[in-house]
């Protein structure tokens, strides 16, 4: 195919085959750039660090690239929505469109995946005997006859907070214990076997992560080897590289140990009512543990905390049950694969929480809890994934490309290049092709108090009160908490007329549907709606965002970086705090122009972004477009857009 062009970018030519054959196509000079530098990592072997700005075709201009160069290539996506978007809908045109066949792999973690053989044993569990959980069980056992990829994501019908799930899906402690006689008929290792004989295998960041951790510590893979890794949505790798280049330790991972324990002595081992009782101990154990913290859900630095009497004493208590289910366990593990896979898991966290509680000052890990409701975990994070990943990197003979709309902080790429350890790599910086000057405008509303002040967020509402006039509701209001968002609610609920929209209230997708159905909606969010939610068209046409989005400072892993930045002598708010605020800013302002024909407005309520001078950071990251103070000139724009919108319509 690519004899038959000049170069990469003819394929995105006019007369190339992606104008061929899809409707609507425009060329754009940023999509062939993007995709000439891919193609050139991926031949040349060099690392590639590209940002797309929105609207460049970054999907497109990766994938022709891959399809065409003849090597195995891995492609890793944010979430698995995007995974299931590529692979069911892009891969397909793209291979249409260039007229080459090349074999395709769709691959997830194990927990998306059915296991038949637990699902026949959660069919005789006794903690799913009631009647609702039946019900699931029964669709899923009608669909488990019928599927052909035991993927999950096909079944509608069972919602995604049911307790069944935890009991039917591929998991490693049961599923990695099964005999080779059984993989036949296993979905995973199906799955798995396509990959290997892929051309191109879709993954995400979690399943990335894993395997390359599981390389890290030296016990084999999850996937295939490739010649290439393209990285999609890239910024939000080394955040998911830090979950799985860490440890940590669950309540519900100790409940499923109790209860997997349970079921399996009911089969393997009737007559040991003894380890029957200690299971059942630990899950009490684990409970005493969570009540020994404060009632309300709260994440900190173990070493807050660990000297507590309350705390000191489940901790000992729930340290002597795990030991005693371990003792217990040992004699038995030969009974069955079920008691064997209990035995090492048992053994596996205790050894886990030893070395938690164990730890010295000079441990390259942050050591940190969470309490939710009624469960808690604890977690030792990397202080940094930069060593581990470059490991991992150089152990595979590969191209690696990175891309996403927000990478580059001002037209830097170095904040994201060191958190990876990317010492020597390409860059590329291609704007978004969206008309931004014409099309948006930015407001910094004037007259506002500083973000601490206690009436902040009311005067925030007060501010952009007559925006939402203006912009006739068709608003996304992003928030940095929830208690902003809670109290913002509250201040307009009884002053607009405008539908409104909470998080919380109903599922994302569902309330995402809502809004855009409303026309004229107004929808309050916080972090899950700063990325990955694609609103085209008139019925969103003003992002607000409250607050420059600067992580907690009372988050344990990011104090801990700061301090270790402090430490070496660094700046950590100019090296690690503004750069990640700032590329946090920029994808919440990437929800406003989704498509060439959108048009709106943005209302940077923080006034830090004109009176701090790394305000000018902040600005510079930003998409071109018009900046003003002017109420009155905001108001004059959205009656442009709207009558523009209202001709639009009679012509239409």
């Amino acid at each position: 195919m690519l004899d038959e062009y000049d170069s990469i970018s003819a394929i995105f030519g006019n007369d190339g085959p992606i104008a061929k054959h899809l409707t609507g196509f425009a060329p754009r000079q940023e999509q062939q750039h993007l995709a000439e530098a891919i193609h050139e990592s991926l031949e040349s072997g060099h690392p590639l660090v590209g940002e797309a700005g929105t609207g460049t075709g970054k999907t497109f201009a990766y994938l022709v690239p891959a399809i065409l160069s003849g090597k195995r290539i891995i492609i890793s996506t944010g979430t698995r929505h995007l995974q299931d978007q590529l692979y069911a809908n892009d891969l397909p045109l793209v291979k249409k469109s260039l007229g080459v066949s090349v074999q395709t792999s769709l691959l997830k973690g194990r927990a998306n995946y059915l296991c038949k053989q637990r699902l026949a044993r959660a069919l005789r569990s006794p903690s799913l005997a009631d009647e609702r959980h039946q019900q699931h069980l029964r669709i899923l056992q009608s669909w488990s006859m019928r599927t052909e990829t035991g993927d999950i994501a096909e079944v509608l019908d069972v919602p995604e907070d049911s307790m069944v799930w935890g009991f039917i899906t591929s998991n490693d402690e049961f599923c990695s214990q099964h005999e080779f006689e059984d993989l036949d008929d296993c979905f995973v290792h199906a799955a798995r076997r396509k990959a290997q004989e892929a051309d191109i295998v879709v993954v995400n960041h979690h399943l990335l992560c894993a395997d390359l951790s599981l390389k890290e510590e030296g016990f084999g893979d999850l996937l295939p080897s490739a010649n290439g890794f393209i990285i999609d949505e890239a910024h939000q790798l080394p955040d998911v590289a830090a979950q799985f280049f860490g440890k940590r330790l669950s309540s519900r991972m100790l409940i499923d140990l109790s209860r997997d324990t349970i079921n399996e002595q009911v089969t393997e081992a009737p007559e040991s009512k003894e380890l029957r009782e200690f299971a059942s101990d630990l899950e009490n154990g684990v409970r005493y543990f969570r009540l020994a913290f404060s009632l309300e859900p709260t994440r900190d630095a173990w070493v807050e905390v660990k000297d507590t009497p309350a705390i000191d004493r489940e901790l000992e208590r729930l340290t002597g049950l795990l030991d005693v289910l371990v003792k217990a366990l040992e004699p038995l593990k030969d009974r069955g694969k079920g008691l064997e896979s209990c035995y090492r898991r048992a053994e596996q966290q205790k050894n886990l929480l030893s070395r938690f509680v164990n730890s010295d000052g000079e441990s390259p890990y942050v050591h940190w809890f969470e309490t939710y409701r009624t469960g808690f975990a604890l977690n030792m994070t990397p202080m940094n994934v930069a060593e581990p990943f470059q490991r991992a990197m150089n152990a595979m003979a590969s191209s690696w490309v990175f891309t996403s709309a927000t990478l580059a902080v001002g037209g830097d790429f170095s904040h994201f290049r060191t958190q990876l350890g990317l010492e020597e790599s390409a860059e590329l910086q291609v704007d978004s092709p969206f008309n931004y000057p014409r099309n948006a405008l930015l407001y910094l509303p004037e007259g506002l108090p500083e973000p601490q002040h206690k009436g902040y967020t009311a005067a925030c509402m007060d501010a952009i009160l007559p925006v939402l006039n203006a912009s006739q509701g068709r608003a996304f209001l992003l928030f940095t908490s929830y208690r902003a968002l809670n109290e913002a609610l509250e201040w307009l609920e009884p002053r607009i007329d405008f539908p409104i929209f909470c998080q919380g209230k109903m599922p994302k997708q569902d309330l995402l549907q809502a809004f855009q159905e409303a026309g004229n909606g107004v929808l309050l969010g916080t972090s899950s709606f700063w990325e990955g939610v694609d609103v085209r068209g008139e019925a969103l046409s003003l992002v607000v965002i409250d607050k420059l989005p600067f992580g907690s400072p009372g988050d344990p892993v990011m104090r801990a970086r700061i301090d270790q930045l402090q430490r070496d002598g660094g700046n950590p708010f100019y090296e690690f705090q503004v750069p990640q605020a700032a590329i946090a800013l920029k994808q919440g302002v990437g929800r406003l122009i989704r498509d060439v024909t959108d048009k709106g407005g943005l209302v940077l309520c923080d006034p830090r972004i004109r009176t701090r001078h790394y305000g000018e950071v902040f600005i510079n990251s930003l998409p071109p477009m018009p900046i003003t103070r002017d109420l009155d000139e905001v108001e004059l724009f959205f009656e442009r857009i709207n009558s523009t919108e209202k001709a639009d319509a009679v012509a239409g």
